[in-house]
């Protein structure tokens, strides 16, 4: 090989190396810009650990690919951290998992995050975000694991989540939200458990959600549902629940549910648990 063929290969190395170099300091900015954003937190902990002198890959909560070399985790739950979330997370293009839970973040959720392509599992359980739902969360197609219970959302659950034709577990319990329930939920083909619980939702339930075959578990206790004579649903539990011959539990308690429990419901044989309590219902069995 002559010499100039040689120079090429080790400008070539260099400049990959310099590359990933940059990637990971870009992922490294983008981390102590959250950690700037944080107020507080137990022990002092991101202080400590979090810092330009060690290498980010070692810092606590933090998960890397090896090639590339990325941040693919982001895990800081159950830390007591106080702040807000700042749009430089969007940086971390190889995110894979975010999990903020059980700290007190509070503010929005930026719409940066929808940088975030290869994200499959949210998780912002139990902090204090507010207003609607993100829709950025549309734009992550990937998107398999969503939990956004127990914050302070409020608005309607939009009809863009259909979007997420990966989704496999939707928990967005004890929030503020309110209206209907879209029908555009019926086309997540994967979900396997859906988790309304604990809102003020009202309307109709949209029959599509029971054509979900995967379906494993249904909570919408503690809402306002109303069923009209004028809905397809007829005032009733649907009794095409049948077809969810998967459901494992299904949590229908303290609505305005009327008429009988459906003798259909007698053919879901994975059923484990049902809970009809607190609903204007007749009768006493659903079986013949």
């Amino acid at each position: 090989m002559d010499r100039s063929c040689i120079f090429l290969a080790i400008f070539i190395l260099l400049l990959h190396d310099n590359t990933l170099l940059a990637n990971i300091s870009t992922d490294q900015a983008a981390l102590l810009a959250l950690k700037s954003h944080i107020s507080s937190h137990s022990n002092n902990i991101l202080a400590r650990n979090w810092s330009s002198s060690v290498p980010v890959c070692s810092w606590i909560g933090i998960t890397c690919s090896s090639h590339p070399h990325r941040v693919t985790a982001l895990d800081i739950f159950s830390m007591q951290l106080h702040g807000t979330i700042p749009p430089h997370l969007g940086n971390l293009s190889f995110l894979v998992s975010l999990d903020i839970s059980d700290n007190t973040f509070h503010g929005d959720l930026p719409l940066e995050l929808a940088h975030l392509q290869r994200l499959k599992s949210i998780n912002v359980t139990s902090n204090n975000f507010t207003r609607a739902i993100p829709s950025f969360l549309s734009l992550l197609p990937n998107l398999r694991f969503v939990y956004l219970s127990s914050n302070q959302f409020s608005g309607k659950i939009p009809s863009s989540i259909s979007n997420l034709t990966k989704l496999q577990v939707l928990r967005i319990k004890i929030n503020f939200l309110q209206g209907e329930i879209p029908r555009e939920i019926g086309d997540l083909r994967y979900l396997t458990i859906i988790y309304l619980q604990f809102n003020n939702l009202s309307g109709s339930i949209p029959p599509s959600i029971f054509n979900i075959t995967t379906i494993q578990i249904i909570s919408f206790s503690i809402n306002t549902y109303h069923y009209l004579s004028n809905n397809s649903l007829d005032g009733v539990i649907p009794p095409n629940l049948e077809k969810c011959r998967k459901l494992q539990i299904l949590a229908l308690a303290y609505n305005d549910f009327i008429g009988t429990v459906p003798r259909e419901l007698a053919n879901l044989t994975a059923l484990t648990e049902l809970r009809i309590a607190a609903l204007h219902l007749e009768g006493s069995t659903i079986y013949p």
